[in-house]
C-alpha cells in the first residue's frame, strides 16, 4: 500500500471556520465522523485543523500565506483509489475549498 498526504485547502482559515457554538460544531463533525468510518483502515492519520503558520527562510520568518487548513494521511493502492475516497469528503462542502493529494515517497 502507498501512503498519501491529503491537504485541505480553503481561503478561510480553519480557525475562522470553527468559530461556531458547540451545537454547530457537533453537527459539523457528523459528516467527518461518517467519512472516517467509510474510509476505515485506509486512514493512517485522520489529521487535524492547522493554524498560525510561519514561513521560514535564512533571512527570518514571516506569517504564512498558505491556504492549507488541515491534513489527513491515507493509504491506498494508487492515487485513483484516494481520489474515489475523497469524492464525498466533507471538506468539499466548504465554499471555495479544494483538496490536494500528494503521494508520500518511501525513504528506505
Amino acid at each position: 500500500m502507498k501512503k498519501f498526504m491529503v491537504l485541505y485547502m480553503a481561503p478561510a482559515s480553519a480557525e475562522a471556520q470553527m468559530k461556531v457554538n458547540p451545537e454547530e460544531m457537533k453537527k459539523a463533525m457528523e459528516p467527518w465522523i461518517a467519512w472516517f468510518k467509510k474510509c476505515g483502515k485506509a486512514i493512517v492519520d485522520g489529521g487535524t485543523p492547522l493554524r498560525n503558520g510561519i514561513n521560514i527562510t535564512k533571512k527570518g520568518s514571516t506569517k504564512s500565506k498558505t491556504e492549507v487548513t488541515g491534513y489527513s494521511i491515507l493509504q491506498a493502492e494508487d492515487i485513483n483509489s484516494v481520489k474515489a475516497m475523497l469524492t464525498d469528503n466533507p471538506h468539499l462542502m466548504t465554499p471555495k475549498a479544494n483538496i490536494e493529494v500528494l503521494e508520500m515517497m518511501p525513504m528506505m
